[in-house]
């Protein structure tokens, strides 16, 4: 395990971000995300801010397993430029999560985590992401650990 991260987000407050005018919040989430999402939330007969408020958790934990992989002092983003969309957090056919990073988000990890893990050794390794979502009464939380197989 090089990484984990955990987050938790209040679902009313983070349902009321996504509500506010102009809010950009669902811009944070790719199209295939918000997509599940709906479905989910019919499926489940709830509302989609608790699906949404887990896999902001989820993404947050992505952001802080890979900060934690790389050093307490290094972070792979600022605050102003994370990819939010590009570090999408889906379900697989079963409806357990996954991470799928973009492109870029991808090469940028294996390159940051392979020259500080591993030196010039294995400057790209083969890292796998773990997730688990959960969500109880107006609180939804996600865990993640970044690990090199």
């Amino acid at each position: 395990m090089l990484g984990v991260g955990h987050d938790v987000v209040d679902v009313r407050a983070f349902e009321e971000q996504l509500g506010m005018p102009g809010s950009r919040m669902r811009a944070l989430f790719s199209a295939r995300e918000l997509r599940q999402v709906r479905m989910r939330a019919e499926q489940k007969h709830d509302g989609e801010a608790v699906h949404l408020a887990g896999r902001w958790a989820a993404k947050e934990s992505v952001v802080k397993a890979w900060c934690e992989a790389l050093g307490a002092a290094v972070s792979p983003y600022t605050l102003d430029d994370t990819p939010w969309a590009s570090i999408e957090v889906l379900n697989e056919a079963n409806g357990c999560p996954r991470i799928v990073l973009g492109i870029d988000v991808e090469s940028r990890l294996r390159k940051s985590v392979g020259a500080h893990v591993f030196g010039d050794a294995k400057p790209e390794p083969d890292l796998r992401w773990l997730v688990s979502i959960s969500h109880d009464g107006g609180i939804a939380s996600a865990v993640v650990m970044l690990c090199a197989q």
